[in-house]
């Protein structure tokens, strides 16, 4: 039995983690020159019928730092965050660490839940085919079914859902995390998981990269003899057929699933990453969208982490390389 090659995975945390600061300096940076860069201002659409006086309003852009250069906004801000200081909102005056904190984690529930609902339809749906073939009576039926709820546009799919939970269980889905406290609380939190994970797009992908890929692993060599031996076919076959391209399409998808969960917030009011992304846009509050953005690269480059450790403990060699 192979033990876990414990030193390569470590060597690949540390390359990884060097890698994923560099990409959140990377994103920071081109974030705040876009927000910079863009057309009007945070503090004349926050203070707009306020205050008269535009030296009032020099003032309050002086004491908010804003009357630096650019670069020294970015500079400023980035020795925050390093120290842990993610600035404070424009539009609400809380800490932006705090409301990033449940934000992200109300979201990191509703992408992880989808996620695990692709998989559980996409998953058997590609190894019966790879098994069985397109065979008429229930593969090719199955295979186009996921082709289609992929194909389906995600505001449409929300809005179905809507219509059937009304109509036929007799409850309006939109609610915000404080009203799932209620009896049938889970049925809250549930639809926007079903429409996230039905219309994402990634049921498809999943299906056709782990149906080739097992089909390709069914016919090698070593699981032609393990099966002419009588041993398990499928413990031969996982990790390469299964593990290894499972995790590489979910690492892949996660940027479009974050995508996906900002119109799903919005239509079911899920107070996540999205739905405070579209207000802060509305609002020209830099803070938060600045904390948004890194939040949002570091789910995407853990994502990446945790395929680069499933291939490492695969195959630690092809992880050297």
């Amino acid at each position: 039995m192979n033990s876990i090659p414990i030193k390569a995975i470590v060597l690949t945390l540390l390359k990884e983690f060097g890698l994923a600061l560099l990409l959140l300096l990377g994103v920071s940076f081109v974030v705040f020159a876009i927000l910079y860069a863009a057309p009007g201002d945070q503090f004349s659409a926050l203070l707009e019928g306020q205050l008269p006086s535009e030296e009032a309003r020099a003032e309050i852009r002086a004491a908010m730092g804003a009357a630096q250069s650019w670069y020294g906004q970015y500079f400023s801000w980035l020795i925050n965050v390093l120290g842990g200081n993610f600035g404070t909102s424009v539009r609400t005056g809380m800490p932006v660490g705090a409301e990033l904190l449940n934000v992200s984690l109300n979201t990191l529930y509703l992408t992880l839940g989808s996620m695990l609902l692709t998989l559980l339809i996409a998953v058997p749906i590609a190894l019966y085919s790879s098994v069985r073939g397109h065979s008429v009576v229930l593969s090719w039926p199955l295979t186009m079914l996921g082709y289609v709820m992929s194909a389906l546009p995600l505001f449409w799919l929300g809005y179905i859902a809507i219509y059937i939970s009304i109509h036929s269980f007799d409850f309006f889905p939109l609610a915000s995390m404080s009203q799932t406290e209620q009896g049938n609380g889970w049925l809250y939190t549930l639809v926007p998981v079903l429409v996230l994970g039905l219309g994402s797009g990634a049921i498809s992908e999943v299906i056709r990269s782990l149906r080739e890929e097992m089909s390709r692993v069914m016919a090698e060599d070593y699981v032609r003899t393990a099966r002419a031996k009588g041993a398990s076919v499928w413990r031969h076959a996982f990790k390469e057929g299964l593990l290894l391209p499972a995790t590489e399409i979910i690492a892949a998808k996660i940027p479009f699933i974050l995508g996906g969960a900002v119109i799903v917030e919005q239509i079911f009011n899920w107070p996540g990453m999205g739905r405070m992304a579209w207000q802060a846009a509305q609002d020209r509050d830099f803070p938060v969208i600045m904390g948004i953005a890194l939040v949002a690269a570091a789910f995407v480059r853990i994502g990446s982490l945790i395929q680069r450790i499933v291939c490492t403990a695969v195959n630690p060699q092809g992880a050297r390389d």
